[in-house]
């Protein structure tokens, strides 16, 4: 059954009751008007947003984007989000800091988390969800009535804001399933392929907030030659395609590919969608991706879920969670994976602490990590690693800068890169890494970066071999070399002066690493030297205590490094681009976290790539929620800043792979071109 017939029939069965809720909101709006005691204040703008809402979504037909201006519905849309955004955030009930300041530190805090619940409000229109809707205007009618009541109790009123969130069933969670799984999903992909995409007002169909990002993406692409696109979708489909043939999984019985983009590359999207088709795949646009309105609402939020995460919390989720996976086992099965258009270009963020902001114990950090735990081992079921493949790309977004055009044709150079000769060149290095026990890395310029890796003994080295030769399949663009490491016996200590990870900027992160694991760690962001370490506890080893490394690579896309450097855009250049510039290391998981026991080979000269465990991972043997970390932050070393890579054989011989930043392995030295030229 499709999500929107489920939708549906949600829909039909609270329909009175929705509708009811609505009169009595009218009500209650009336009665608040002119209050203006402290909660009775926040209750009217909650009161306020409903029924603004629910008229929207009356409205919301597909004549309603034909029948407004452009103009009009860029003020619609603003309308949604105006209130988040940084300049109206400071007196917003949005924010915990201004909420606890009205209402105190308990009450402040809950007040603040359940105000944002009904931002939702603008998904549930723009989709026509009712039922949502109805579920929380009855629950906003109780609050009501409580706050209204006398003097609330802190412990009432969070069993009570939270109770949508602790009274759920499975049906949510087959919803969940249905939405990104099923073939017949088409919320998005009506949009894709029915809009006039020469019609910039297409993109407020999505309910999303709109900026310039958005805007001027659409309108590049659309004076953008289609024969470019064709030639860029065509590699991108035989990319995913690749990423299955060289993992020799089977593609013959998957029927479904996830598409995950960013408003305003729907053109590029249409094409995929089709060349996608044209090899037996439907596609399903499930995630789409925007210009956040304002990062620190939504870093304020993240641990909203500490006022009901619990035990029984936990328990139920994962029991709805697997009833519904077995419902829709048999579509979740043919999920070949997605293909993932990574955005870059926004401006990296700097969040600001907040004491007014909710946390999790030490208790719940547990409960959360059992909870991901057994939620993954679920979805493995049915959609294993092992049997399912992705293909991952970076895009720009205008706000990159004014050269954001010239940066989109180089980016699209540096995707299309030969992967069959680059994997020959860097053949070469993983030849030479093979005969490591260890690789020292050690950085320059004040980079502190001093550490030794351990590497798996090679038995055969006619058949196997420790590195995994990368080319542009899974992750586009070409250009790494990667391996995971022994933990015991990998120490040292890994120093970034500036990174920017998970879209947080750290300054001088140093991170000390005894047998493969996190000992100690430090940055700079705060004055403060405990602020520092919760922001790395927060927000690299959440909701850990240490991580081990569970990847260690060798970037070769000098290319990618030198644009980077010619428009100075390293700070706004994703994951997935920097990897390919440097040596880097991922504390977490391997990449060969959940399918560790599908053989894999490398292919240029078809060796077996046999470090696919370490030390955590062999654990799922024993206890697999032991085994695995479900984390993997990749954090890379810019070539200016690395002294030498060189690798130390069993008998204590030294070889270098990269010295004063070149690539001196023989066979390696084409690399060194883009470099040189700068």
């Amino acid at each position: 059954m499709s999500f929107n017939k489920l939708v549906e029939i949600e829909n039909k069965k609270t329909e009175t009751s929705y509708l009811q809720s609505i009169e009595t909101i009218k009500a209650i709006w009336e009665k608040l008007k002119d209050d203006k005691s402290k909660y009775n204040s926040y209750l009217f703008q909650v009161a306020d947003k409903i029924l603004y809402f629910a008229e929207l979504e009356r409205e919301l037909t597909d004549e309603y984007f034909q029948q407004n201006s452009l103009e009009s519905l860029q003020k619609t849309n603003l309308g949604f989000y105006e209130e988040v955004m940084p300049e109206n955030y400071i007196e917003s009930y949005a924010n915990p800091e201004y909420s606890v300041k009205i209402f105190g530190e308990e009450t402040g805090a809950m007040l603040s988390a359940f105000y944002t619940s009904f931002r939702n409000y603008v998904t549930y229109s723009f989709q026509h969800q009712r039922f949502q809707m109805e579920k929380w205007n009855k629950l906003f009618i109780d609050v009501y009535e409580y706050l209204n009541d006398g003097k609330p109790e802190t412990d009432e009123l969070k069993k009570l804001t939270t109770r949508i969130y602790t009274t759920f069933t499975s049906e949510g969670a087959i919803r969940n399933f249905t939405f990104n799984y099923h073939k017949d999903t088409d919320i998005y992909k009506k949009i894709v392929m029915n809009a006039d995409l020469n019609d910039i007002r297409y993109l407020y169909q999505y309910g999303r907030n709109i900026t310039n990002n958005e805007i001027k993406t659409a309108e590049f692409l659309k004076d953008y030659p289609q024969e470019k696109i064709n030639v860029l979708s065509g590699a991108i489909t035989k990319a995913f395609i690749r990423g299955y043939d060289l993992a020799k999984k089977d593609l013959s019985i998957k029927k479904t590919i996830g598409v995950f983009y960013h408003l305003g590359q729907e053109r590029i999207v249409r094409t995929l969608i089709q060349d996608l088709a044209d090899n037996g795949l439907s596609a399903i646009p499930s995630m789409v991706f925007t210009t956040h309105p304002n990062k620190q609402y939504r870093y304020d939020h993240r641990f909203d879920s500490s006022l009901y995460l619990d035990e029984d919390f936990v328990n139920k989720a994962n029991k709805n969670q697997e009833e519904a996976a077995e419902k829709c086992g048999d579509f979740m099965q043919e999920y070949a994976g997605p293909v993932y258009f990574d955005p870059f270009g926004e401006k990296p963020f700097a969040p600001e602490a907040k004491s007014a902001c909710l946390k999790l114990s030490e208790e719940q950090q547990k409960l959360s990590q059992q909870m991901n735990m057994k939620g993954r081992q679920i979805v493995d079921k049915y959609i294993p690693r092992s049997k399912t493949s992705f293909c991952i790309v970076g895009f720009p977004l205008p706000e990159i800068g004014e050269q954001f055009e010239e940066i989109f044709e180089e980016t699209i150079g540096i995707n299309m890169m030969d992967t069959i000769k680059h994997e020959e060149i860097q053949q070469c290095i993983v030849d030479a890494l093979d005969n490591a026990e260890f690789v020292h890395v050690k950085g320059k310029n004040g980079n502190l970066t001093d550490i030794k890796v351990k590497m798996h003994k090679i038995s055969d080295p006619a058949k196997q071999t420790n590195f995994v030769n990368c080319g542009a399949d899974v992750n586009i663009p070409v250009g790494e070399v990667f391996t995971s490491p022994v933990l015991k016996d990998t120490n040292g200590v890994l120093h970034l002066k500036e990174t920017f990870l998970k879209g947080l900027k750290f300054t001088d992160l140093n991170l000390k690493f005894k047998d493969g694991y996190v000992e100690e760690y430090a940055c700079a962001n705060f004055d403060n030297e405990e602020d520092n370490k919760k922001f790395i506890e927060e927000n690299l080893l959440f909701p850990h205590k240490t991580l081990p490394i569970g990847e260690f690579a060798i970037g070769t896309n000098t290319k990618a490094y030198v644009m980077a450097q010619k428009y100075d855009i390293l700070p706004l250049l994703p994951v997935l681009i920097v990897e390919k510039m440097g040596p880097h290391f991922a504390i977490g998981d391997t990449c060969f976290s959940w399918e560790e026991d599908f053989a894999v080979y490398n292919p240029i000269d078809n060796k077996e790539i046999i470090a696919r465990d370490n030390e955590r991972s062999a654990l799922r043997k024993e206890d697999i929620n032991k085994a695995y970390t479900n984390c993997h932050t990749d954090i890379t070393l810019p070539y200016e800043d690395l002294d030498f890579i060189t690798a130390i054989s069993e008998s204590g011989n030294e070889f270098d792979i990269i010295r004063d930043g070149r690539f001196v392995v023989p066979g390696s030295e084409e690399l060194n071109i883009p470099l040189d030229e700068k």
